[in-house]
């Protein structure tokens, strides 16, 4: 199964046309959230990448909630797009897992759609072992550095990759590292970004 990843777009929209383009090429498209900027705007690159008529799975980052998200995937009529947070999917006889927000709390405040590691926990809970687990906040100490080299990845998410093996983790948030990966046991986990990543189930491509 040939995947497109991609993660923090964050209202660009030029980035969300070259997604739809790439689109066509792939099984699945994965979006790892934060699709505006801090609540605002989250028409227009809804409504853009609307033009996806590939499956697609998207979670909320913590720049946008699970509703907001969703209403926006309704309005602009995208009926290909599968809206995951605690909760997943099945496309082509693969599971998808989603979780989406800030995980742990982030400090921007009011504005960000955050949740506790012990929150996480609970909505990570139903995550089947062999699924693409996809989430906006990477795991602890695996592609979860800022440009000034701390980790802020979740100990949640790290759990539940360790627990359930997923096949792949693709997530995005930390901006400086967009486009890595690594390895937690035998699952590879991408930090996307919005430039979009090719990625094969078995490899990179």
């Amino acid at each position: 199964m040939d995947l497109l990843l991609f993660s923090d777009v964050h209202g660009d929209l030029d980035a969300c046309r070259h997604l739809v383009d790439r689109a066509a090429d792939v099984d699945v498209v994965v979006g790892a959230g934060d699709f505006c900027v801090a609540r605002r705007n989250l028409a227009a690159p809804i409504e853009t990448l609307s033009a996806i008529d590939t499956p697609t799975v998207l979670v909320p980052g913590n720049a946008e909630t699970e509703d907001e998200i969703a209403a926006q995937v309704s309005a602009a009529g995208w009926d290909a797009a599968h809206v995951l947070h605690g909760d997943g999917v099945t496309i082509n006889g693969q599971s998808f897992f989603g979780i989406g927000g800030g995980i742990p709390i982030t400090p921007f405040g009011p504005w960000s759609y955050d949740f506790s590691e012990a929150e996480a926990r609970d909505l990570l809970a139903g995550c089947p072992e062999g699924a693409v687990l996809v989430s906006h906040s990477p795991p602890k100490n695996a592609v979860d550095r800022d440009s000034k080299g701390q980790s802020l990845g979740s100990t949640a998410v790290r759990a539940a990759i360790e627990e359930t093996r997923p096949v792949l983790t693709v997530c995005g948030h930390i901006h400086g590292s967009w486009d890595e990966a690594a390895e937690i046991g035998t699952t590879s986990v991408v930090n996307a970004g919005p430039e979009g990543v090719a990625w094969a189930l078995s490899s990179r491509t």
